[in-house]
């Protein structure tokens, strides 16, 4: 009878494991497709390209850095580590974001936060470097707002897709995206 119960008990805990890991992929599978729809899919970036990407922007301790469409957060909780900026992360899907916080509570990162919410209505006026890896119709619908909002010296870094009407300053070619730096005092003004 011993093992019976210990059978038992040894079948729930399997059958329970196997509930809360298909249903962790339902939920995950669903927060993809919802930021799909709302315009973004979620793409990480490599942890070598975010470090070079980083690098070439030469971001101080202390500047504000906000990254637009957050995903889980890996690109602010890099520039928070590697310098001491202070780091905003937006995204529109809840469960990106839950995770983006679990992930820098497990690093210890401070000076750092993720909101769930539209990247339209988040104020770039802070913002000394803005990151974003979105899709080009979002981009575009983005640039008048990032044009009225930000400060002449904010550094605009976009991975993946030129903003267009604006210049870059630099370009880093990575496989598959390329990587674009802007800041609005020179590139307003030009014409790509």
């Amino acid at each position: 009878m011993h093992t019976n119960i210990v059978g038992y008990i040894a079948y729930t805990l399997a059958l329970l494991v196997e509930l809360i890991v298909a249903f962790s992929l339902c939920i995950y599978a669903i927060s993809h497709v919802f930021s799909s729809l709302m315009g973004s899919p979620y793409v990480p970036t490599k942890k070598k390209e975010i470090e070079e990407m980083l690098k070439t922007a030469k971001l101080k301790k202390g500047q504000k850095f906000l990254e637009l469409g957050s995903g889980d957060g890996r690109v602010v909780r890099t520039a928070v580590k590697m310098f001491g900026v202070v780091g905003q992360g937006i995204d529109i899907n809840p469960t990106l974001v839950w995770i983006a916080r679990f992930k820098a509570r497990l690093q210890k990162l401070k000076n750092i936060t993720f909101k769930t919410q539209n990247i339209f209505s988040t104020s770039y006026k802070d913002a000394d470097v803005i990151y974003l890896f979105l899709m080009p119709e979002l981009i575009a619908k983005m640039r008048p707002k990032m044009e009225t909002e930000i400060k002449p010296t904010t550094i605009i870094i976009s991975h993946g897709f030129k903003v267009e009407g604006w210049t870059p300053y630099q370009t880093i070619v990575h496989k598959p995206f390329p990587t674009y730096y802007y800041q609005p005092r020179s590139s307003l003004t030009k014409k790509a």
